[in-house]
């Protein structure tokens, strides 16, 4: 069964008031996920969710993890039909920047401009799914769809596990299409079909029982802020970005040519990568190496060093201990746990007072670009946005997509809807029409190409 093109515009165009309502209402709950002050506003939004889904026609249920919530519906049109499942989180990140210019929890709508913390990482993506899966069902199509909204995608997925173990609350689909990723520039559709992993990791390091005057110890004592920055110069090259860690890249699948080649389609640009994020340089202006480097090369980066004094002036101490906060992103086919005994093996060597803890971990995911399911996505980009799309990888990480994967052993795709003007993770976030409508359209389009496809 074939869209009729005039019907969706028509029906998108009468959904926007209430996809202008719907989304006021999500922003306006400050659904932080990492802040257990928020627990309150995490669990109200799970019921939000689950009455928007309810009004607009859909079953859903909140299901119980262990941690946050997961509010799992949708509409299940026949038991012979395939089921295609719709990821999206509901929760957000902080919005303590100083740059913010208005309250980050009070929706405004400026013509279409919709601006608050959520706005589109995840919400404004997860309700044009909604909207155009509603067309979708209205139309009679032989298929299944169902929604899964994470509350906790921001902390890394720890209890969705847990969740997708309830099979009767959370079935098994026959496909997966994730809408929370980012393009690379506007008018130009880019769908990520890789993301890296990550490991994050403390090197602590104590060598006296507090801070000592360094005119009267210095030159005896020993500096632990001095030798963690040793041993983050034996990690990595901070001049190059390469990791010197022994073993790291053992395991790195490096990019094909037609992966790079489909990079650079993104419409991928240096500078304006530079201007997106207030970078006066960096380490290659070759765009084809700067997409490798971000989207499908691991990396070792410094994030903080604490310890001492940091207070105005110079406070003239040796101190007692100090911390360095690192992490590496990962690729295929890496693995969290073995980087991590890599790293805390080579520390050992260089420093064996330094203890290494992990903070946390998520795997690197690989799909395809090539395949029945990604031309459903090709065809369903170009009849919402006018173009066929770019396949990249994304650099960031997915932790529930490669849970899903694990899981269910199925199908797994990107439908993104986000720009990189809309502020992911930055202050003054926000979502626009054009890409809601477009979404709406191109996500009512992938139903009817994935049932057409099934039915063939």
């Amino acid at each position: 069964m074939a869209v009729n093109h005039d019907q969706l515009a028509t029906y998108v165009a009468s959904c926007r008031s209430r996809f202008e309502d719907l989304l006021g209402q999500m922003v306006e709950i400050p659904s932080i996920s990492m802040d257990p002050g928020r627990s309150d506003d995490v669990r109200r939004m799970a019921t939000v969710a689950a009455q928007v889904l309810t009004d607009l026609g859909a079953e859903a249920r909140i299901v119980e993890t262990g941690g946050a919530p997961i509010v799992s519906g949708g509409w299940t049109t026949g038991t012979q039909h395939p089921t295609v499942t719709i990821y999206n989180h509901m929760d957000v990140q902080p919005a303590q920047e100083p740059e913010w210019k208005q309250e980050p929890f009070a929706f405004k709508n400026e013509g279409g401009i919709y601006r608050g913390r959520g706005a589109t990482d995840d919400k404004g993506p997860a309700l044009a799914a909604l909207l155009g899966a509603r067309f979708a069902i209205d139309q009679g199509l032989p298929i299944n769809i169902r929604f899964l909204w994470e509350l906790e995608e921001e902390i890394g997925s720890p209890h969705f596990a847990a969740g997708l173990k309830k099979r009767a609350e959370i079935p098994r689909p026959d496909s997966v299409v994730v809408s929370d990723t980012i393009w690379i520039a506007k008018g130009r559709p880019a769908m990520p079909y890789g993301l890296r992993g990550l490991i994050g990791a403390r090197l602590t390091l104590r060598t006296g029982s507090k801070d000592a005057h360094s005119g009267v110890t210095g030159g005896a004592a020993r500096n632990p802020l001095g030798e963690l920055i040793e041993v983050a110069q034996a990690c990595v090259d901070a001049g190059t970005g390469e990791v010197k860690i022994p073993g790291f890249y053992k395991d790195v699948v490096t990019p094909t040519k037609a992966e790079i080649k489909s990079f650079l389609k993104s419409g991928f640009q240096v500078k304006r990568f530079k201007e997106a994020y207030g970078f006066r340089s960096l380490r290659t202006d070759d765009p084809a190496e700067v997409t490798r480097r971000i989207w499908a090369a691991p990396t070792f980066e410094i994030h903080g060093l604490t310890g001492g004094y940091h207070g105005p002036g110079v406070k003239t101490i040796v101190p007692g201990h100090g911390e360095l906060k690192v992490s590496m992103r990962l690729v295929p086919n890496q693995t969290p746990e073995k980087a991590f005994a890599l790293l805390k093996k080579y520390v050992a060597k260089l420093n064996p007072d330094v203890k290494v803890e992990p903070e946390g971990m998520l795997h690197p995911f690989k799909g395809s670009f090539e395949g029945p399911y990604v031309e459903c996505v090709k065809r369903a980009a170009k009849a919402g946005f006018g173009k066929e799309p770019a396949f990249i990888r994304e650099g960031g990480s997915i932790g529930a997509v490669v849970t899903m994967q694990k899981a269910w052993k199925v199908p797994i795709l990107f439908l993104g809807l986000s720009l990189p003007e809309h502020g992911y993770h930055a202050p003054n976030e926000y979502f626009d029409w054009g890409q809601a409508s477009g979404g709406m359209k191109a996500f009512a389009h992938y139903f009817a190409e994935l049932a057409k496809m099934r039915k063939g």
